[in-house]
C-alpha cells in the first residue's frame, strides 16, 4: 500500500534528516506508534468478545513496557483491561523482545559470532545494552527446534549417503577435549540433498556408528543404495549389520590422503599422479593392473605402506568402477560434505571451544540450516546417474 505524499511530508516537517533513521528517530515514532496502535486495536477486539460472552470487562489503563526491536529499544503504553484477562498478540506478556530482534541474534549467532561479539555488536549499531544472559536465552530456544528436527521422519529410500566426522573442542567435565561431529547427508531419487543428522561423540568408532544406523532406520530409512564413508575400520560391518543390501564406498580423497601420510612433502607431488591412475581406470580390472603397476614402480617400492592400505580398503574402493566417469565423480568421493564441513570450519574457528555440547549443537545446527537454504538444484550429473541408479537398482530405486 502506497503511503501519501501529504501524509510523508508532514511526517518529515521540521526534522533533520540525518536523525531520521537513527536511535530516537522519526522511524522509532513510527514504530512505537503503530505498535501503540495495534495494541489498542487489540484490546478493543478483546473487549468486543468480552461483551458478546456477556463478562463484565473494560479498560484500566496503561502500563510502561521497554521492548527491543532490530534496531533501538523504545517505551511502549501497553493497554489493560480491568479483568486482567488481555493478552496482546503484538507483543505478549513477558515478551520484551520483537521476533525480528530475536531472528537478528540467531543470525549472528550462525555465523560464527560469540556472545561476546554480539552484545557489541548490537551496542555499537543500535545503542542497545543486550545481557549476555538474553542473548543465550535466544539461542537455546534453537535447541527445542534442533531435537524436533533430529528426531523427525526421514524417506524410506537414499540413492547416496556421505557420512563423514568434524573434529571440534569442546569442555567437558573440566576438560577441553576434541570430540567428533559427525554429519549425514543424503542425496535424495530426485537428486535433492537433506542433512539426516547431526551427532557429537568423544571417539570416532565402529560401534558409535552402528547406533547412528540403527537410529536412521527407525526414523523410517528403508534403504540406502550406496554410503560414501572414509576409512574407518568396522565402518562398513556397521553400515552393512542395519543395511545389508547396501554397497559401502570408500572415499578415494581420504584414501589419497591418508596414502600422503607416507610421503614425505618433496615426493607428494609426483605420487599424487601414480595415484590418479588407479581411481581412474577404466574398470576394475584395469584399476588393480594400475595398483600392480604401482607397487612394482618406484614410488610404491619406497612406500610400501601405500600399496597396502590400498589393497586392505579395495572391496570397498571398486564400487564406482560400475559406473561412467560423470557419475563417479558424484559417488567415489566425500566432496558434497566436505562443503559442509568448510563452512562448519570457520565457524567454530573464532570459537576457541565450546563450554559443552548443547551450545556445540547449537550453532552446527543453525550453520548447516543456512547452508541447507542455499541449495537450488541437483548437480548436472544426477540425471544420468539417476538412470544409472535405476537400471543398475531396479526396484530399490523409488523415485
Amino acid at each position: 500500500m502506497a503511503i501519501e505524499k501529504e501524509l510523508l511530508d508532514q511526517l518529515l516537517a521540521g526534522r533533520d534528516p540525518q536523525e531520521i533513521f537513527a536511535r530516537d528517530g522519526l522511524l522509532d515514532d513510527l514504530k512505537k506508534a503503530l505498535s501503540e496502535r495495534i495494541l489498542n486495536a487489540e484490546l478493543d477486539e478483546h473487549l468486543e468478545e468480552e461483551r458478546a460472552g456477556e463478562r463484565a470487562n473494560r479498560r484500566n489503563g496503561h502500563s510502561r513496557k521497554s521492548v527491543l526491536t532490530g534496531t533501538s529499544k523504545i517505551n511502549l503504553a501497553i493497554p489493560r483491561d480491568r479483568a486482567g484477562t488481555f493478552d496482546p498478540k503484538l507483543i505478549a506478556k513477558y515478551q520484551r523482545r520483537f521476533p525480528d530482534f530475536d531472528a537478528k541474534i540467531v543470525s549472528m549467532y550462525a555465523r560464527g559470532m560469540t556472545v561476546r561479539e554480539i552484545r557489541g555488536h548490537l551496542e555499537e549499531l543500535y545503542g542497545i545494552d543486550v545481557s549476555p544472559d538474553l542473548i543465550s536465552a535466544v539461542t537455546d530456544a534453537v535447541l527445542e527446534e534442533v531435537a524436533e528436527w533430529q528426531n523427525r521422519p526421514l524417506d524410506a529410500c537414499y540413492p547416496l549417503v556421505f557420512l563423514d566426522a568434524i573434529r571440534v573442542k569442546i569442555r567437558d567435565e573440566g576438560f577441553v577435549r576434541n570430540k567428533a561431529v559427525y554429519i549425514a547427508l543424503g542425496i535424495l531419487p530426485d537428486g535433492s540433498k537433506e542433512i539426516l543428522g547431526i551427532w557429537i561423540e568423544q571417539t570416532e568408532g565402529a560401534k558409535f556408528w552402528l547406533r547412528v544406523m540403527n537410529e536412521l532406520k527407525t526414523r523410517g530409512v528403508g534403504d540406502i543404495l550406496i554410503a560414501v564413508v572414509d576409512g574407518l575400520k568396522g565402518f562398513p560391518e556397521a553400515i552393512n549389520a542395519v543395511f545389508p543390501e547396501t554397497v559401502v564406498q570408500t572415499c578415494i580423497v581420504h584414501l589419497i590422503r591418508h596414502s600422503l601420510e607416507f610421503v614425505s612433502w618433496k615426493d607428494r607431488k609426483s605420487v599424487v599422479p601414480a595415484l590418479r591412475a588407479i581411481y581412474r581406470a577404466a574398470d576394475e580390472k584395469a584399476g588393480m593392473a594400475a595398483l600392480e603397476a604401482f607397487e612394482t614402480g618406484p614410488w610404491g617400492l619406497r612406500y610400501p605402506a601405500i600399496t597396502q592400505s590400498w589393497r586392505r580398503n579395495w572391496a570397498n574402493v571398486v564400487p564406482f568402477f560400475a559406473y561412467p566417469e560423470s557419475v563417479r565423480r558424484i559417488i567415489y568421493t566425500t566432496n558434497q560434505i566436505e562443503a559442509l564441513n568448510s563452512k562448519l570450519r570457520r565457524a567454530v574457528r573464532t570459537r576457541g571451544h565450546f563450554p559443552n555440547d548443547d551450545a556445540a549443537m547449537k550453532l552446527l545446527y543453525l550453520v548447516l540450516n543456512q547452508a541447507a537454504a542455499e541449495w537450488k538444484r541437483p548437480p548436472r550429473e544426477w540425471i544420468e546417474a539417476k538412470t544409472q541408479f535405476a537400471v543398475v537398482f531396479g526396484e530399490r530405486f523409488v523415485l
